[in-house]
């Protein structure tokens, strides 16, 4: 898979900014991205060391859309919760 393709975008909810505080970032990832693939993107991109990474399936939810009120299902994502040992990612870039 190429690099471009397997980090979709960072995750910054409350939560993880919380989290980035003690070196651990979320990235939304592609749904067939691996443990191994995740951690050699990060390590080019962003020059870290990458401790741990640790990956959930988020099920999709329904939702109740038309006239008649229909449920539809909405598509699923993959986060990635990514533990750094040296370096740092700058997810509020200032330029």
């Amino acid at each position: 898979m190429k690099t471009n393709h397997v980090i979709v975008k960072p995750v910054l909810t409350e939560k993880a900014i919380n989290l980035a505080k003690t070196s651990v970032y979320t990235f939304e990832i592609n749904s067939k991205a691996t443990k191994d693939q995740v951690t050699t993107v990060l390590e080019e991109l962003y020059g870290v060391k990458v401790k741990e990474v640790r990956i959930m399936n988020k099920k999709g939810k329904k939702r109740r859309v038309g006239r008649s009120m229909k449920t539809k299902q909405l598509s699923g994502s993959k986060i990635a919760r990514v533990q750094v040992t040296q370096g740092k990612i700058d997810l509020f870039p200032t330029s």
